[in-house]
Parts: C-alpha cells; structure tokens; sequence
C-alpha cells in the first residue's frame, strides 16, 4: 500500500510506501514529471519497512516563478516502477485540488466541483448567455486553448501593457501552471471567473476556436489571430469534409470580426478556408515573431541552462491526424552526439508528451516552454517537417532541414497542402536522421537552398520586422475598441 497525503504547509504530497527505500520517486503525469526532493527510510512498518518521499505540488521551469503542477492524472513510480496500490488523505489547497482513484494522483484546478456537474456547467452558461456583459475595458486573452499565454496574443499582451496600461488584461488558463503575464489576471477555464470575463471584456483575442458557448455581447469585438501561415490543408479545403464540420466552420468565423495574417498568401488561404469574406483581415506580420528581431538570446539560453558557445538544433515536428503521440523519426540523444549539439525537442501542442526537461546530457525537452519564438531565436537551426513554424523561422535567415519520412502520405493522404513543398523549401528534405546528420555536416546543403529561401522569404517574410505588434495595438486603439 502507498499512502498518499497532502501537507498544506510545504505545499507538497507526502508519500509513504512499505519495502526498501528506492532511489527515485517521482509523481508522472500527462503534462508534467517531477521527482520527489527528499526520500528517506521511515522505521519499522510492521511486516514490512517503510520510506517517505516529498514531491513538491510547485515547481518553477526555465527561471520563472514556482506555479502549482499542471492538472490531470499522474502515477506514482518508484524506481521507475508504478505503484497502483494508492490511498490518498487529501486537505483542500487554494490554488489546486488533489484526489486519487484507480492507482493516480489525480490534480484538478481550483474550481468548486458543483461548477463542474452538468447542471453547474449549465447554470454558468445560461447565466452568461443571457448576460448583457459590461463593456469593460478589458480584452480577454487566450492562446492554444488555454495551454499558454503566448504566441500572437502574448506579443499583443506585451505591447497592449506597455501603451495602454489602464486596460484590464484576463488570461483564459487550463489550470494555474500556466503562466501569465505581469499585471494580468489568469481566469481558469469554466469557473464563473472565466464566464464573467468572457462576457464583460470590450475585446477578445484568441489564436484558435473559441470554445465552448460564445453569445457575443453589445460592443464586442474578436480578433482571431490564428497561430501559423498553413502549409496543410485546413478547415473547408480539408478532403472528406462533413457537412456538420463545414457548418461548424461557418458559424466559427462568423464570430470573428477581424483576422490576423502573417503575410498575403496567409491572407487568401485563410480567408477562403474559414469563409471569411469580405471582411478585415489585418496583414500585419506576427506580433509572435517581433522577439526574432529585438529579443535577448542569451538569457533564453541561460534559462535554458545553455551555453553561449554551444551549437543549438531545434526539432519541433507538427502533430498527425492518425496517432495523438509525437513522432519518433528522430533520436535525440543519438543526433545531439552526431551533430555535436544541443537538441531541444519540442512537441506540438496537441501531442503534449510526458517527460523531464533533460532527458539526455544534452537534450532538452522544451514541449513544456511557454513562448516558441524564443527557441527559434537561440536555435541556431530548425528541424521540422510539415509545421507552420517553418514560416515564422525562415525571418531568421538561419538554416532548416525538413525531415519528411512520411511525405508521401501525408501530403497524400492525411492533409495535402497547398503548394509543392518539395519545389520550394528553403532547405534539403530528407528521409533519414542518417540523411539528416550528413546534411548538417555539409554546408552546400544548405548553400544549394539559398535562392530558394530568398524567394520564400520575400513571399512569407515581408512583414516580419520586428513592430507587428505595434501595428495591431495601432488599429486596436485607433478603433476606439479600447481606452488607452
């Protein structure tokens, strides 16, 4: 048996088991791994000896302030061996909840469960439809469904903050560990919080479909700034599409009242994919890539425990259709050896992958990290496939390697895109991680690419210089949507 307990006071989960002391003990969940900080032998426990073990339930990643850990359900491994015998005494924590059930640990964000039934979650969407909303002079953020406070809503944030610092700034958060800008408030998704915000603020920017009910209110507006210029095949262009699906599509865009574009090819596919029509569409580079210009290299890499001489390779592949788990055409430890570098892996942000933040000497998992431009910016190249992150790179300058094993059928099968990668991709595509370390060894590879990427960046790149987001807060002010 594994007792489980909470201790209010270190803000931390005591766990005793019976057997010898193991050597490691750590709380493994879907979001999150951390390993217990003190693992002692706790006496005679009758038959059997017993240990304790103390895993903090706040943790701080990449230098940034100690938030409680990501909700979901995590196992209990000692030695790498889960233990499914698990008996909780749990206290109420004001910034999470834990319970157990079936061998977990179950952490779950600090909302009063009767919000959670189907009548609470009701109650709290009939009381906001019929909600006539203040007109507050707020914006309602939220970026990745809740996951992050980035992308092109955290670079607008950022400016919106430094011009226009009396406007109230909410940020829809999954849960807590998600950090959120100084100054802002984080409104967990579903509480009556997260409702009144949603309804009351004057605007909201979002990067993705705004989920759940969405009545709008007298004076509101929605800025959708999406998150990537699109290489695959979206939402109407997508083969095999149910006609249920392309009227959820129409209903979505019709709740946006202006979009957000990288650059005009961005402009065309979007609005003809989201049967957005005759309406704004802002062709204003990303505010998400103005850190590419202007942002501080080396203290992203002292976050991230990098140094400055070293060699940084960035493998961030896009999610697939047929399977929820990230792509493993590549060993990270084995390429970090061949290339002599440090490879920091990066998973979509619908494969959220378990795991450590190092998980080799020199191999960073930075799924976890909150804003991807910074990565661009220290990475010194990007290895990808089929990613919108391709686009947002290329502003660099700085080599890219598409390892496409797949090609064929994604391209064929799975998505199709929307022009012959194969034809213009600014770097080799490859087959192989052996394919891969060649061609990072040789510098005609990329070399032989160079026309090639000077005509994809005059395509994608033109408005990426730095002050997209300037441009945005512009419009946003010069419209009156909000009091400076």
């Amino acid at each position: 048996m594994t007792t489980v307990r909470v201790d209010e006071a270190q803000q931390a989960l005591l766990i005793t088991g019976t057997g010898p002391t193991p050597q490691e003990v750590e709380l493994a969940g879907p979001r999150a791994v951390v390993a217990a900080t003190t693992i002692a032998g706790a006496g005679d426990g009758g038959d059997a000896p017993t240990w304790d073990a103390v895993v903090p339930l706040h943790v701080s990643r990449w230098g940034g302030p100690d938030l409680p850990l990501p909700s979901g359900d995590y196992t209990v491994r000692a030695d790498g061996a889960i233990l499914r015998d698990v008996e909780l005494a749990a206290t109420p924590l004001a910034e999470l909840r834990v319970s157990a059930g079936e061998g977990v640990v179950r952490i779950a964000p600090p909302i009063d469960p009767a919000y959670e039934s189907a009548e609470g979650r009701l109650a709290l969407e009939s009381r906001y439809a019929s909600s006539p909303g203040s007109n507050e002079n707020a914006v309602f953020f939220e970026s990745f469904y809740g996951q992050s406070s980035g992308c092109n809503p955290g670079a607008i944030d950022r400016e919106l903050a430094r011009r226009a610092p009396h406007v109230t700034r909410y940020w829809s958060v999954v849960d807590l560990s998600v950090p959120v800008p100084d100054g802002a408030v984080a409104v967990i998704e579903g509480s009556p919080e997260w409702w009144r915000a949603r309804a009351d603020a004057r605007l909201l920017v979002v990067n993705d479909w705004l989920r759940r009910r969405f009545v709008r209110k007298a004076g509101q507006r929605v800025l959708q700034t999406w998150h990537g210029t699109p290489l695959k095949r979206l939402a109407l262009h997508r083969a095999g599409f149910h006609p249920r699906r392309w009227l959820a599509v129409i209903r979505e865009s019709r709740r946006w009242d202006v979009l957000l574009a990288q650059n005009p090819y961005a402009a065309r596919v979007l609005g003809k994919a989201y049967a957005f029509l005759r309406r704004p569409v802002w062709v204003d580079g990303y505010p998400r890539n103005d850190v590419l210009t202007a942002g501080d290299a080396a203290s992203i890499r002292s976050a991230l425990g990098i140094d400055a001489s070293e060699r940084v390779l960035l493998y961030a592949p896009t999610w697939r259709d047929d399977r929820s788990e990230m792509v493993d055409f590549v060993d990270p430890n084995a390429l970090a050896k061949a290339a002599d570098a440090v490879v920091l892996v990066r998973g979509h942000s619908r494969t959220i992958r378990p795991g450590r933040d190092h998980e080799g000497a020199r191999v960073i998992d930075v799924t976890g990290y909150p804003d991807t431009a910074e990565l661009l910016l220290v990475a010194d190249a990007l290895i990808t496939d089929y990613s919108s992150v391709m686009f947002d790179f290329s502003a660099t300058g700085k080599p890219m390697y598409f390892l496409v094993p797949d090609l064929e059928h994604y391209r064929g099968e799975l998505r199709g895109f929307y022009f012959d990668l194969a034809a213009r991709a600014p770097g080799p595509l490859l087959r192989t991680q052996e394919e891969l370390v060649h061609a990072l060894e040789d510098v005609s590879a990329v070399a032989a690419h160079a026309p090639k990427y000077v005509a994809w960046q005059a395509q994608f790149n033109g408005r990426d210089d730095g002050s997209a987001a300037r441009r945005v807060v512009d419009r946003i002010l010069d419209l009156g949507w909000l009091d400076a």
